[in-house]
């Protein structure tokens, strides 16, 4: 048996402003939920409250079975961090203490080769081996085979960093999956999945008896194997939450019946307490001149008295007003030409073209090539032309190739980096970045510079650090800058991935009517929806076009 209990959670930030507001719900043992809600709503926060990381202001956090936990860093580590050191962070935590205390003693034994630290070395083995490492070794050995096609042995000391954000996240995933933990949190477990990932995703979900409680912003993994849903919604006194008791396919319509719902009754609750104060008033005149008015005078007082007690029906949450607005502008009709186009190591040459306004969506497996690519046409093809060097400062690696790719005229490429990683925008807040300008772009002033934040519903993250934003805050930053950039040609890596889902769509119209033409590294399936055809980077190393979304092609074969 394994469930979650979230009763009454209050969260303050350390400024003052309310996060979470009464936050109330159940996650039933058995169930999938789904926690959803705008970026900058606490879905994390809330995630760390219920993992026992954060301690809420107010309510509590009851629950049953020993719990599991991906954490949203999985998919970005770029540390010294191993293999097994990303199980060891997915292992209960009595097996993850001896596997630290394994290693602490190996790296005293490097140093010091006395008795009492071998001793401890000993000592530390046999806690392993009672704690059940050496049964775990053999279900990570299977997890490992799975997830990257290396048994255990050969790949528990390879560098976590050397793993795709994908490859990351299948490999915990599957520890989770397989493992003792009853209840499972999950935070974004879809991000940097390709698409069969995201199907095995799916389908250990439906078929796992586990409890199991995770954020996606993922509308097809939504649709496919959340249960039930409950979502974040925004308040002046910090978020609260509504609970879908069915699947994605029904939630749009249910949310807004349920908002329909409360307009009506807030419009009536308004219609009573304007006729009450009427009455009172009425009744103060009247008494004012008659001495046996003054009764009912009293009672209407005390009627409208209870009225505003008991208070108005619940309020209607406050909605995202997201307006993205990509201009563009005319280029040449030939916006790319390759020509037996070899990115080195990755995939065979390959010849194309992309056309002006084309919408070409970039699929294919994790590690295929397709950033690689996406990178390439962002530092302006080979040997690029000064006009077609990238409308930014984002740090850009050479991508080593053969054969050409080239840029057409009026061509200003426009790259977002699906890490979100900009050393250009460090220490910075987003007023300084927007009023300060670059080479790129002018300068706003403050009114202007406002302006363009509340059109991407950053306005109350104006003063603050690039760094310290959400990932899916980030994300529409880095959107708002390329429109500011003038960008005539939108390169897009994974851009849904850390998005809400009222953002995705905001950026889905904004790319319905933006002059210039889009390529897109995606796994969304929904978004890929969009696209006019596609560019898919098959298993066998050949790059070939589709009318339609291919999301079958597995792993490239290459020596590992």
């Amino acid at each position: 048996m394994a469930h979650i209990d979230v009763s009454g959670i209050d969260y303050f930030l350390s400024d003052g402003t309310q996060l979470l507001n009464g936050v109330t719900f159940k996650v039933p043992d058995g169930t999938k939920t789904a926690l959803i809600g705008p970026n900058g709503t606490g879905k994390t926060t809330l995630f760390r409250i219920i993992a026992g990381d954060l301690v809420p202001d107010e309510g509590v956090i009851g629950r049953s079975g020993n719990m599991g936990i991906m954490r949203q860093f999985v998919g970005q580590v770029r540390d010294g961090s191993t293999v097994r050191d990303l199980l060891v962070s997915a292992a209960p935590p009595a097996l993850a203490a001896a596997a630290r205390e394994v290693d602490e003693a190996e790296l005293a034994m490097m140093e010091h080769d006395d008795e009492p630290t071998q001793m401890r070395y000993a000592q530390a083995i046999v806690d392993w081996g009672d704690a059940g490492g050496y049964d775990v070794e053999t279900v990570w050995d299977e997890v490992c085979m799975a997830a990257l096609g290396l048994p255990f042995d050969r790949a528990q000391h390879r560098p976590a960093s050397t793993l795709s954000g994908g490859e990351q996240k299948r490999l915990v995933l599957e520890a989770l999956f397989a493992g003792p933990d009853d209840l499972l949190l999950l935070d974004e477990p879809d991000n940097y999945l390709d698409v069969p990932g995201k199907r095995w995703l799916e389908e250990k979900l439906n078929e796992s008896k586990k409890t199991v409680f995770f954020i996606s912003h993922d509308r097809e993994l939504l649709n496919n194997a959340a249960g039930r849903i409950v979502t974040l919604e925004p308040g002046i006194n910090g978020a609260a939450a509504w609970i879908h008791g069915g699947g994605f396919g029904s939630y749009v319509e249910a949310r807004a019946d349920r908002n329909a719902r409360f307009e009506e009754l807030r419009k009536r609750w308004d219609e009573e307490h304007i006729k009450l104060k009427e009455l009172v008033n009425m009744y103060k005149n009247k008494a004012a001149f008659r001495s046996d008015m003054a009764n009912r005078y009293h009672a209407a007082q005390t009627r409208l008295a209870k009225f505003l007690e008991a208070g108005p029906p619940e309020a209607l949450p406050i909605e995202q007003n997201v307006r993205m607005r990509l201009k563009g502008g005319r280029t040449a009709k030939r916006a790319i030409v390759a020509e037996r186009l070899e990115l080195t190591g990755l995939m065979k040459p390959f010849s194309t073209e992309v056309w002006f306004g084309d919408r070409v969506g970039v699929l294919g497996s994790n590690g295929s090539g397709k950033s690689h690519f996406l990178r390439l046409l962002a530092t302006g093809g080979t040997d690029p032309e000064r006009e077609h060097l990238p409308v930014s400062d984002v740090e850009i690696a050479e991508v080593p190739h053969e054969g050409t790719v080239k840029l057409g005229a009026r061509i200003r490429p426009g790259f977002f980096a699906q890490t979100h990683v900009r050393p250009d925008l460090l220490g910075k807040t987003l007023l300084e970045i927007l009023h300060r300008g670059d080479e790129h772009r002018s300068g706003l002033g403050r009114e202007a510079a406002a302006g363009a934040l509340d059109g991407y519903g950053l306005a109350g993250q104006s003063e603050q650090k690039y760094e310290s934003l959400s990932g899916g805050q980030q994300a529409r930053f880095q959107i708002l800058l390329l429109q500011l950039s003038g960008a005539t040609l939108l390169l897009l890596d994974e851009p849904t991935d850390n998005l809400d889902l009222h953002s995705a769509e905001a950026l889905e119209r904004a790319i319905d009517l933006f002059e210039g033409t889009v390529l897109a590294v995606t796994h969304d399936r929904w978004f890929a929806r969009t696209f006019d055809r596609f560019l898919v980077f098959g298993s066998d190393g050949k790059v070939y076009e589709s009318p339609e979304p291919v999301w079958d092609e597995q792993r490239v074969e290459r020596a590992r």
